[in-house]
Formats: structure tokens, sequence, C-alpha cells
């Protein structure tokens, strides 16, 4: 076995190769940029290598200063992790010429399968059906045109060395293509050193499904089961799942079987992913292989019970496989919820700062699992897990450097069912403050009644949420529900005031019954407040009666109630006359009043916003790419105005209407903060 594992990569999959590495008693190297002098993976490591500044271009992704920190270490493997050198045929050469293991493919297969191109070509040789479109390089935007034209609209433009949803655009008309080919070249170029694009027909309705392979250097090669990958955002996977509600036993086998031929074909080594589009009737088309571990694989490992990165790294060892096809199994149902740094509210756009608040919901094991795929004593009965991959902590900064990304949060249970009920409680409880983040949606999506059914594709949040996600509003009996419990709070809050005043003696007596409590706009809920030792007996207006318990105290950010028997979790602050309460995806503003108070605060008129109508604001933090206009210029609505860059995606800022420009305010190189004016109109 190895003597030292360097992980070339950072955040959150650097933490978990670590994990196994430590696991399997094998000393750990990590590399590090300036930006991430104090991240979670430094600290994880037994050593650490300081490799440039924070761009991914000047560090994370030149191959000699990685060699460099090799070197130095005298780490004789590397994993390279996903993103970054992990699909790099030069780095894979490099390694091999300095005697060092790479924890991955070999070179021949990262050229073959890592080109997107490539692969098609060989998977339609091989006789796997493939997405009809232009295998060849394309020049410039004018071919561009001309090729999308061929095929017939919608196209999906996509960089060949692509990934991660990076370098991609749908195009619906000739517009669209000329713009969004070069930006998806520049992203391109930006995050992988390679501007080369092809396209490729854009399948409508389409599921996203993918095959895990593993194969060894002694010609064994399985696959383990299939994820679905089908909510997706701006092409990158959001939430996952394994196995897939769509497939039934014999498409699998049949996807399966495949993609294990294919990864023979090219002589395949290690962890690698064959990605299909499935369409209504079951049919499936090659897309491409992912020659590295991908994002999601964790989804993988709960079903199966297979650690994948301790099987990459006993592959590279040269280890053959400890399991056969037919001892491949899948137990229960597996959902993964990638959080990401992006405010839901402004178009996901990506959101930078330090964490002030970072604690994920307990790890629950959901039971020992052997690395042959088998669980000890036939696995858990009737329980759940909850894992957190993670690269960050509590007090930690969020950069604009890299894939906004953060945490993947994953939940096991017996059946989709008991996987979904469980996530959504994880979220309930995941406390994520200082940044905008996508925890809210996360928590719509479990609850959306299509997704729950399994009925989806990856046009879901697209169809879904045509005009951005707005947050949730609750159903009527949830609302009450919180209603019940923010009385019981505020009971216990006042109970506590009164002690802290000194107005109070050993009884509750000062502390009223008669409540009225509103949400937002929503209908006041006046009601009766009975508390005894054990928690509070909620009486509404009509007589409903509700029974609340729990152990929350004052200054506690979440609060674990008992609402008639039904958990509830909520996220506590505290506001003026009562509480900002968040669940389920809902961010409420509840006030606890007495009844005359009530009376007077619906007679105090509303605070209006500023007017920001006439002119275009940041929507994150980000560096100014180009200005596409000028002072005095007149515009149309859906302009392109200007465009800014910010976690490696390029975001093309528009106009909303008709107007003149009056003032520019930022130009290109510019650094610019969420709300900065960039320019104003007439």
């Amino acid at each position: 076995m190895f003597k030292k594992l360097l992980i070339a990569n950072r955040g959150e999959i650097a933490c978990r190769v670590i994990k196994t590495a430590k696991r399997m008693g094998i000393p750990t190297v990590a590399v590090y940029s300036d930006a991430d002098a104090q991240a979670l993976h430094v600290k994880m490591a037994d050593e650490a290598v300081h490799i440039g500044p924070p761009p991914a271009a000047e560090s994370y992704i030149v191959i000699d200063k990685i060699m460099q920190a090799i070197r130095d270490t005298g780490a004789d493997a590397v994993h390279p992790g996903y993103g970054f050198l992990s699909e790099n045929k030069a780095f894979a050469e490099a390694l091999e010429a300095e005697g060092v293991a790479f924890v991955g493919p070999p070179a021949s297969a990262i050229e073959s399968m890592g080109d997107k191109i490539t692969s098609k070509k060989i998977a339609a040789e091989a006789g796997v059906s493939t997405v009809p479109g232009h295998m060849g390089l394309i020049e410039d935007a004018a071919e561009a045109i001309k090729i999308s034209g061929e095929i017939g609209y919608p196209v999906m433009l996509k960089a060949s060395a692509g990934g991660g949803g990076k370098g991609m655009r749908i195009a619906w008309n000739e517009g669209e293509v000329a713009e969004g080919f070069q930006a998806s070249k520049n992203e391109a170029a930006s995050s992988f050193g390679d501007d080369r694009m092809f396209i490729e027909k854009f399948v409508t309705q389409p599921r996203h499904i993918e095959i895990q392979v593993l194969a060894d250097k002694h010609g064994n090669a399985i696959y383990l089961g299939e994820r679905e990958c089908s909510i997706q955002r701006r092409n990158q996977k959001v939430i996952e799942e394994a196995p897939s509600p769509f497939l039934d036993e014999a498409t699998r086998k049949a996807m399966g079987e495949e993609a294990v031929a294919l990864a023979k074909a090219v002589g395949y080594t290690s962890a690698g992913t064959v990605e299909f589009i499935v369409d209504g009737e079951r049919n499936f088309y090659f897309l491409e292989m992912n020659t590295r571990l991908q994002v999601e694989h964790p989804v993988t490992e709960l079903i199966t019970g297979v650690d994948l990165v301790e099987q990459m790294i006993r592959v590279a060892a040269g280890e053959k496989l400890p399991m056969a096809q037919e001892d491949v199994t899948l137990t229960g149902w597996a959902i993964e919820s990638r959080l990401y740094a992006e405010d839901p509210y402004r178009n996901f756009l990506p959101s930078i700062g330090r964490l002030t608040r970072y604690r994920p919901p307990v790890e629950v094991a959901a039971g020992p699992m052997l690395t042959n795929g088998k669980w000890l004593e036939e696995g858990p009965q009737g329980e759940t897990a909850v894992r957190n991959d993670t690269g960050v902590y509590e007090g930690g900064e969020i950069s604009m450097y890299y894939d906004p990304m953060i945490a993947k949060l994953c939940s096991w249970g017996e059946d989709r069912d008991a996987a979904l009920e469980a996530m959504r409680v994880a979220l309930d409880g995941f406390e994520v403050e200082g940044i905008g983040h996508n925890l809210p949606f996360l928590s719509a999506v479990m609850d959306h009644a299509k997704f729950a059914s399994g009925d989806m594709t990856t046009a879901f949040i697209a169809e879904e949420y045509p005009d951005g996600f707005e947050g949730v509003d609750l159903p009527q009996d949830a609302k009450r529900r919180i209603a019940a419990a923010a009385a019981a709070m505020h009971r216990v809050a006042e109970i506590r005031r009164t002690r802290v005043s000194g107005r109070m003696d050993n009884h509750e007596r000062h502390v009223g019954e008669d409540w009225v409590v509103k949400m937002g706009g929503e209908i006041p809920w006046p009601l009766v407040v009975k508390g005894d030792h054990d928690g509070s007996t909620i009486t509404f207006a009509d007589g409903a009666k509700m029974r609340v318990e729990g152990d929350w105290v004052p200054g506690q950010s979440l609060a674990r109630m008992s609402v008639d028997g039904t958990p509830l979790v909520l996220k506590v602050d505290k506001i003026p006359s009562g509480f900002r309460l968040r669940t389920r995806g809902a961010d409420l503003k509840v006030t606890v009043r007495t009844p005359r108070q009530a009376e007077l605060a619906e007679k105090m008129p509303e605070k209006l916003p500023p007017d920001t109508s006439k002119m275009l604001l940041c929507p994150m933090p980000g560096l100014v790419v180009k200005v596409d206009v000028e002072e005095g210029q007149e515009v149309q609505e859906g302009q392109a105005l200007c465009t800014v860059e910010a976690m490696k995606m390029e975001n093309i800022l528009r106009a909303e209407k008709k107007g003149v420009v009056t003032k520019i305010n930022a130009g290109a190189g510019d650094s610019l903060a969420v709300d900065d004016v960039i320019m104003e109109f007439e």
C-alpha cells in the first residue's frame, strides 16, 4: 500500500479523500492557495503545501506546482478528486514519468473518454446509441449557427473538456447560439484551460441517469447501480438519488452492462461514471463518461456499502476488486442535496462572505458497512442515516474564486419515502448564516409533489420555478402548527423576561394567556396559551386545540418542537414582538402580541423599500468582464448590458425595460459587491 497520498484538490472532496486515507492508515498531504490557507482540508491533512495565488489557473491546475509539492513531501500517490486536474491527461502522464501512482484511470482512458467529442465517436463505433450532434470542433460563432440550424433547435453548446455545468449553454435560436458560444468558450478556457466546443441536439423532457463503474488492472469491471441526477439548474446537478425511481431492473441491467462494456473497450481502471439521457420510454443514449470520482458518489456508497475512494486507492495500488457483479446489492434508498453558496431569492447568483454560523445536522450512521458491498448483520432495520460531506467550518470564508458548493447533505432510508423524510428533517436542522444559500430551495424541492412522486425531468426547475424561487407558501394547517409553536415559545420567552426583570415570583401569573399571532400578511390568529410543566396547550378562536412541547429556551437558534405529537424543527431568530422562523423552505416573520398591541399594530403604516427601478445593481459579488453599452445609448428590453464573472461562471445582466443609459459607474476589471450600482437610466 502507498506510504503517502497527496490530494490535488480542495474543499469537501479533499476532506472526503483524507477521511478514507486516514481510516486506511495512509498519511495525507494537502495543497492550498492563498485563499485556502485556513481551509478545512489543510487542517485535516498530515502535511500541507502552499502552491500559489487564489485563481485556480495559478495554483490548483498548474501541473508543475503540484509536481513540486509531490517531490517536496515524498508522496508516492496522488488522488485528484474531481474538477481541476482530475481528467487531465498531461497530469497523469507527468505522475507516471515521476514514478508516482495516479489514483484514477490510465492516461489513455482519460484521453479517449475524458474528451466528450472523442468519447462520443468511440461510443458510436462501439454501437452505443448517442445523442445526435456535431462531433467535430467548432471554430467560431458563425460556424456554430450553421451547424445548429442543421441539427435543429434547441441545441446544447458544450465545452469538450467541460464538467460541472461549466461551458454549457442551451440555445433555442441563432441569437442565443451567437451569444452563448463565446460565453461558453470563455468559461471553458477559464475553468479547464481548453476552449474547444461542440454542439449536440438538446433532448427535451429527458432524465439524467448515470451508471457507476469500477474496474481494476486485472480485467475485472462491475457496475454499482445507477444515480438519478435530473434535478439540475444551469446544467449543474442539485439533487441526486440512488437508485432511480424511474428505472426497472431490466433497463438498469442493460445500462450497466453497456457501461461496463464501454469501460473495458478503453482499458478503463478505477472508479468512473457513464452518463446517459433516458427518455420517457426508457430508451437511453450515451452522453459522456466521467473519468473520475463523481460529486454525487456518496449516494452510491450508501446503497451499496462500497467506499469508492478506498477502492480507487486499492486499484491504483494494483489490488483486485474484492467483489464480482453478483456480489453487488442495492440496499435502501439514498438522496444527496448539494448546499451551494448561491442565493435562491436572487436567481441563484453566487454569494461570498464569512460563515457566521455553520452547523450541519448531526451525522447518524445507518450501520457499519463493509467495503465488499455488504451490510453487517444484513443491514439496518427501520433506521435512517444522515451524512454531510463538507469542506468548510463556522467562521470560515466562502471565496469567489472556486465552485460555490460548500457541502453535500445525504440521507439514507429503507425506501424512498423514508430517505425523503430523513432529508426534510436534516435540511430543517441545517444552520447556515452569513451568506446566501440554497437550503430553502432544497427544502422546497423535497416537499414538491412532482419530486416526491419521482415524476421529474432535467427541466424540473425551469418548469416548476419559471419565474425563479420566491420562497415557499406553506399550507394552512402547517402555518397553524407554526403559530401554535410560536405562541408556546413566546410564553417561554415571557417567563424568562419577567424573571430576569425581577417582576415575577415562582408563579407564572404575570404572563398573560390571551395572545394574537400573525404571519406576514396573513389573517391574525387570536388564541389562548395555557402552560404547564411539560409544555403548552394552545386554543384557537375556532375552538381547535394543539399541544406544544419542546425544550427550546430563548437564545437558541434551533427549536425542536412537537405539535400534537408531530415533530417540528424551526430555525429561530428574535425580532421585535416575535420571531423569524424558517422551516421547510418558508421564511416567516411571526409576531406574538397582546390583543391591544395587535390592534394598534394594524394601524401602523408600512415602510416602503427605496426605488431602484432606474438602476442596474450588481446581483452578486464578482468581477466585471465587459460593459456592452455606453452612456447616452438607448437600450431595449432584454438587451445585454454587461457581464459579471463570479465563481467561474459568467453572468450576463440584461435590461429589464426600454431606457437610456445616463451613467456608467463600473468598467471591465472592476470588482463589485452585492447591490453596487453598475449603471443608471432615465
